[in-house]
């Protein structure tokens, strides 16, 4: 059964601005209000449908709202949808070819706890089905063909079971039993792998999708698995662990460790003073795979290293970009799909892979680590990313760097 979302705010030349949403991420989180200034603007499916080109947009996940921004024109705000008691957001997820994205939310303590999925059609602009479970959920996937979800039972849980949900009706209809406090999960750009990242657990695990079993573990690891993401081949992983300022790579192929690379002596940090487990706690590889972004919390910055000699040539820092905005939580990153810019959750802040600055704000991604990037064109959703960065080099040599513009 569909129901039509009545609080929708679609900010365009018809609809103006007609309110606020409240963030419930934290006590204390303050009111965020969509802009005047974007009066002019006009939501995805309206925009897309007046051209023929590919227009790209960056979708935001605050609790109880969807916040919409273009990319291809300045990251201006165009679309704010209520999204009424949609509380502890966890993890969100797209599948261009059903026109459906599914937010979880609500406990991530596994059995015995609740957690629920929503989908709503980006299409028509509704919600599709809510569910809930007696489980927790946390950040999923989506196989490539739309049809099922990988939902871990939440960091943590003691168990190690990702439940497999029928996307179309989200019913329970399997597991892959993994490491233990289930969390972050990726599909690889093939489709027939998921990757399973246990809070708890020393290794990155490789499941099959097509058997919903475990056959390869990565690592061992310095500690739990923490955000990681896998390039286009799936043959690297690169992961952040617990109480790490620095991430790991590894190769997916042999199940081993290749390298441990720190931040540097430049920058420390004390465990003490900083109120996070994961220092690093963002990852993000451009789509080009020539250069990893990570996130260095206690410091405020992001660091950049070119990985474009791996395997075999260990990662070298290039870069240090100082956020303009801190964080309120432990952070993410993700690019976007041009590999023009790097988003960086819990911090609000838009960093320029051409410039190495940041160049926007958005205020509702600073009490959020839940975004994606969904691209339009002519009136329907063709592409997205996940949450995480990954790389998309399938065949042949890492393409040239992105032509970005100022």
């Amino acid at each position: 059964m569909k129901f039509p979302v009545f609080l929708i705010l679609a900010l365009g030349a018809a609809a103006g601005l007609a309110g606020c949403a409240n963030s419930s991420r934290g006590s204390g989180s303050p009111e965020l209000t969509p802009a005047a200034a974007i009066a002019p603007a006009q939501a995805p499916r309206l925009a897309s449908l007046a051209s023929g080109r590919t227009r790209h947009y960056e979708y935001v996940f605050p609790d109880g709202a969807m916040y919409v921004y273009d990319i291809d024109h300045g990251n201006r705000l165009v679309q704010w949808v209520r999204l009424p008691g949609v509380a502890s957001v966890r993890g969100v997820v797209v599948s261009p070819r059903t026109h459906m994205l599914y937010i979880s939310y609500g406990s991530d303590r596994g059995p015995g706890a609740v957690g629920r999925l929503l989908a709503y059609d980006l299409v028509r602009g509704t919600v599709a089905f809510t569910r809930s479970y007696r489980r927790g959920i946390d950040s999923m996937a989506i196989s490539n063909d739309g049809s099922r979800i990988y939902m871990p039972d939440g960091a943590l849980s003691s168990d190690g079971v990702w439940s497999v949900i029928d996307a179309h009706f989200g019913n329970v209809i399997g597991s892959i039993a993994g490491g233990r406090s289930p969390h972050d999960t990726v599909v690889g750009l093939s489709g027939s792998r998921v990757y399973l990242g246990g809070r708890n657990y020393p290794y990155l695990e490789v499941a099959s999708t097509a058997t919903d079993r475990v056959f390869r573990r990565v690592g061992p690891l310095k500690s739990g698995v923490r955000p990681f993401t896998v390039n286009g081949r799936e043959t690297i992983a690169y992961t952040i662990a617990t109480g790490f300022l620095g991430f790991q790579a590894s190769s997916i192929t042999s199940g081993h460790l290749l390298f441990t690379v720190t931040v540097g002596p430049t920058f420390g940090w004390n465990p003490g003073a900083f109120p996070f487990s994961a220092p690093s706690h963002g990852i993000s590889l451009s789509p080009n795979e020539r250069e990893l972004w990570v996130l260095d919390g206690p410091n405020n910055y992001v660091h950049v290293f070119d990985v474009a000699g791996m395997p075999t040539v260990a990662p070298q820092r290039v870069a240090d970009i100082r956020l303009a905005h801190s964080l309120t939580d432990d952070g993410w990153l993700q690019h976007s799909r041009s590999g023009c810019f790097v988003y960086v959750g819990d911090s609000g802040d838009v960093l320029s892979a051409a410039t190495r600055q940041p160049v926007a704000f958005l205020p509702p991604l600073r009490h959020t680590k839940e975004m994606l990037e969904i691209d339009w064109r002519r009136g329907i959703p063709v592409a997205t990313t996940s949450r995480a960065g990954l790389g998309y080099v399938r065949d042949g040599a890492d393409p040239p760097p992105p032509r970005c513009g100022s």
